[in-house]
């Protein structure tokens, strides 16, 4: 998902609205915007599909007001409905609020359970609702206490944009897993999962929420509050491999510039001879672009994308993952015809994808298909937001490198090292890896909470 808040700027549902377009490779899924007007009256629209199918009939007139959040939603099979769209609304005595998340909390079920005993209904499978339920719980008139709280009582990799009448609550994770960066806009501010977002909406970047923080944006400018002394800096190495887009800057670190050199390092440890380099668009071009350089071997455009078709690695169920490869890329015949390609790629998850498109270069003409991943080889389950799904369904959870070749029908498979993907990063010196490596950053809660 992505979130996005405005805060202080008359018309914020119209900076959001432009802003969410810059975030929608981030969930195709579902999106929504709410506001707050001058009376602190609530005012939210949202639906399901991509935003330019939401907001279709003026809705964002009916949006007053200089505050607001939105959000575009990932799909996730489990998390699916109208219901699970975000923002949500949320009326309190001590103030009514709302609040888009992203990520997972790793102990959401230990959470609801305790809640559930404590008398709390659910209406959504969100982790937002619990985060909500949990603010509702602490009994506090001061609301930063009462976040302070909350927020130490959940686990994982995750951002929050929290918003009453009158102010913005940014919340990022202690162990930084998740990004999330603000800006000045005008007299007021933004807040977003990614800085791409800025440019459209003309706001000035002005740094990253730091992990465990809390910025607070108020008519009274900026306050920060550490919810955590026991941070990290442990950013998910996908977001720079494939999630994020590469005009956004990570904690320092400029993804096409990340990417470009995942490529260059992935020829060194991994060279092969060949005619040229060709790119998955649109993730995997930066990288293409570091190995071709690195290699001398010319990079051309050998498959071209359709660029009305969403992604596919975000589809919520694998049949229309499958589909979405022959509506997304074509080969370019006169271009890989009777040629020895190097295709290189982000990363495998299920393999389906790279089996498809290495038939698309061959039924083409291509005499070589080599692929190369700008990342390790993905053996792990993520718990932080990616949905890999189950580890039997992971191309090399199971599988040797040669098995793995074989079962995408590539003449050659390699990938880039744990140790390039970490040292190709500028900005984060230690990367999440997870789900390459097995190396969580947090505890699992494999155990059901315990009767209090």
């Amino acid at each position: 998902m992505g979130v996005l808040a405005v805060s202080g700027v008359p018309g914020a549902s119209t900076f959001i609205y432009y802003g969410l377009h810059n975030l929608q490779h981030r969930g195709q899924e579902g999106g929504g915007i709410i506001t707050f007007d001058e009376k602190g009256d609530c005012h939210r629209y949202r639906g399901q599909g991509l935003l330019s199918e939401i907001f279709t009939n003026g809705e964002l007139d009916h949006l007053p007001g200089s505050i607001g959040i939105g959000s575009v939603k990932y799909a996730n099979a489990s998390k699916s409905g109208l219901d699970n769209v975000e923002p949500l609304f949320f009326r309190h005595h001590t103030g009514d609020f709302a609040i888009a998340g992203e990520g997972n909390l790793i102990n959401a079920r230990q959470i609801s359970e305790y809640l559930e005993r404590h008398g709390a209904l659910f209406q959504t499978d969100t982790d937002s609702e619990l985060l909500a339920s949990l603010i509702k719980k602490v009994k506090s008139e001061d609301r930063i206490v009462t976040l302070v709280k909350a927020l130490n009582m959940i686990e994982g990799g995750f951002t929050f944009v929290i918003m009453t009448p009158n102010r913005i609550y940014a919340c990022r994770d202690k162990y930084g897993i998740k990004p999330l960066c603000i800006a000045k806009l005008g007299d007021g501010y933004a807040v977003s999962s990614e800085s791409c977002a800025f440019e459209i909406m003309g706001a000035e970047f002005i740094r990253d929420v730091q992990p465990g923080e809390i910025v607070t944006l108020d008519r009274h400018g900026i306050r920060s509050t550490l919810y955590s002394h026991f941070n990290r800096h442990r950013m998910c190495a996908m977001e720079y491999i494939y999630f994020a887009r590469p005009d956004s800057d990570i904690d320092g670190c400029n993804v096409h510039a990340y990417r470009k050199e995942a490529g260059r390092r992935l020829y060194r440890e991994c060279p092969v001879e060949a005619d040229m380099v060709v790119g998955v668009p649109e993730s995997s071009l930066s990288a293409a672009m570091g190995y071709s350089e690195e290699s001398g071997i010319p990079f051309e455009m050998g498959l071209v994308k359709h660029k009305y078709v969403g992604r596919t690695f975000i589809q919520p169920v694998q049949s229309l993952r499958e589909l979405g490869v022959k509506m997304k890329l074509s080969p370019v015949r006169s271009i890989v015809r009777g040629k020895r390609i190097v295709l290189v790629d982000d990363s495998i998850v299920r393999g389906t994808t790279s089996l498809k498109i290495v038939g698309l270069l061959r039924d083409a003409g291509a005499t070589e298909v080599h692929v190369r991943i700008a990342s390790p080889m993905m053996r792990f389950t993520c718990h932080y937001g990616v949905d890999t799904s189950t580890p039997e369904e992971l191309l090399c959870s199971h599988r040797t490198l040669e098995e793995a070749r074989q079962a995408i029908g590539a003449d050659s498979l390699g990938y880039l090292s744990p140790e390039s993907t970490r040292d190709s990063c500028f900005g984060c010196a230690d990367p999440c890896q997870a789900c390459f490596t097995g190396e969580y950053p947090t505890l699992l809660y494999d155990e059901s909470v315990e009767n209090d």
